[in-house]
C-alpha cells in the first residue's frame, strides 16, 4: 500500500514540475474515447472497468457517456452518464467537478448510482491528445435486491485506474 502510494506521488510530482510552460488541453469540440472505473461495477466481483466517450460542448463543460459489461456468471454492468465542469486549468491539467449517473447490474441485483466530487485530467506534455485523470468524492447507491437498500459511500481511484482518454 505505502509504495503505490509512493509510486503514485513520485509520478504525479513528475507531471506537476514539468519544465515546460503551457496550458491544459482546451476540449471544446473535441470527443475522447477511453475508459472509466470510478462508477461502483469496477468494485463489485467482475472488476467491470467501461468505455466511455467524452466530448467537450462549451469551454469549460464536458459530458462522458459510459458502458462497461461482463457476461460471465454472474453478470456485471454499467450505463451513466457524467457531466464536468471545469473550475480551474493549469499548466497540463485540468481540476473539475464531476456529476454523475449510471444504471448498475451485479450478481442478479441492480441499481442507480449517483456520484459526485473532484477530479483531475493531466496531460503529458508531447502527447497532448491523451488525458488520464483521476476522481474522489461521494456516492450514493440505491441496491434493488429486494431491499431498495441506500448505500452511502466515498469513492476514489488514481489515474492508473480511475480514466483514460484519447482526444481526436
Amino acid at each position: 500500500m505505502m509504495k503505490t502510494a509512493v509510486r503514485m506521488g513520485l509520478t504525479l510530482g513528475f507531471f506537476l514540475c514539468s519544465g515546460e510552460v503551457g496550458q491544459a488541453r482546451e476540449l471544446l469540440g473535441r470527443a475522447g474515447l477511453g475508459y472509466n472505473a470510478q462508477f461502483s461495477n469496477a468494485d463489485r466481483a467482475g472488476h467491470t472497468p467501461a468505455i466511455s466517450l467524452k466530448y467537450g460542448f462549451a469551454p469549460r463543460s464536458a459530458l462522458e457517456a459510459v458502458a462497461g459489461f461482463y457476461s460471465g456468471a454472474g453478470g456485471d454492468g454499467v450505463v451513466a452518464l457524467k457531466y464536468c465542469r471545469t473550475i480551474r486549468s493549469e499548466n497540463y491539467v485540468n481540476f473539475y467537478f464531476p456529476i454523475g449517473l449510471g444504471y448498475l447490474t451485479s450478481r442478479g441485483t441492480s441499481g442507480i448510482e449517483v456520484l459526485g466530487g473532484l477530479g483531475a485530467e493531466f496531460f503529458i506534455p508531447g502527447v497532448d491528445s491523451v488525458g488520464m485523470s483521476f476522481e474522489a468524492g461521494l456516492s450514493g447507491e440505491t441496491i434493488s435486491s429486494g431491499t431498495g437498500t441506500f448505500v452511502l459511500k466515498t469513492f476514489g481511484a488514481s489515474f492508473l485506474n480511475a480514466g483514460m482518454h484519447y482526444y481526436f
